[in-house]
């Protein structure tokens, strides 16, 4: 009996090492990789840690410094950027987790010397006050928008919810919201 069991072992032993040779070596995690980030329509090639953010990847590598590192946990959405046209944290978002979506930061919205509507219309109700948190807040808005969630105030104020602004410009927030909405919507 024990030499039936032994040798029942062995095609089980010999099975798993052959899958095991199968399957790649991991790459050492504290080595750069390369990555593809396309930002704002252009394809930027970058060598990095593994752990890097979206934000550290914009900020750091690419110097696009709209994107603001509030809080560092996904919980204030000054760092919000849009992933192909979805809102997301990038602070909480690994780069390269986004390498071949397009990320559109706030530096991407203008187009030659015409702001974004979203941007102008922060501009029109003075929806900003310090303005750190400005960059989020109006990637948030545009999302918002393309979602459908800008048609109450209360809906805007539900959907804008995960930006905080400091200086507590929400009512000229949501009026800039309101105004954009109708031109985001028809472009």
């Amino acid at each position: 009996m024990a030499g039936a069991a032994g040798s029942a072992l062995v095609p089980i032993t010999a099975r798993a090492a052959a899958e095991e040779a199968r399957v790649p070596a991991a790459q050492d995690p504290a080595l750069p990789v390369d990555v593809t980030l396309r930002v704002n329509g252009k394809d930027k090639r970058l060598h990095i840690d593994a752990r890097t953010t979206v934000l550290d990847a914009l900020r750091d590598h690419l110097k696009l410094t709209g994107s603001k590192k509030g809080c560092d946990h996904g919980q204030c959405g000054a760092c919000t950027v849009l992933i192909d046209d979805r809102r997301v944290v990038s602070c909480l978002t690994l780069a390269l987790a986004a390498e071949g979506q397009e990320v559109t930061t706030i530096e991407g919205l203008a187009t030659d010397d015409r702001l974004h509507p979203m941007q102008q219309a922060f501009i029109d109700n003075d929806a900003f006050q310090c303005g750190y948190c400005t960059p989020g807040q109006i990637m948030s808005a545009i999302a918002c928008v393309k979602e459908g969630h800008a048609g109450s105030e209360a809906d805007i104020r539900e959907y804008m919810s995960g930006n905080i602004c400091r200086c507590a410009a929400y009512p000229n927030i949501v009026a800039a919201v309101k105004q954009a909405a109708p031109e985001i919507m028809k472009g």
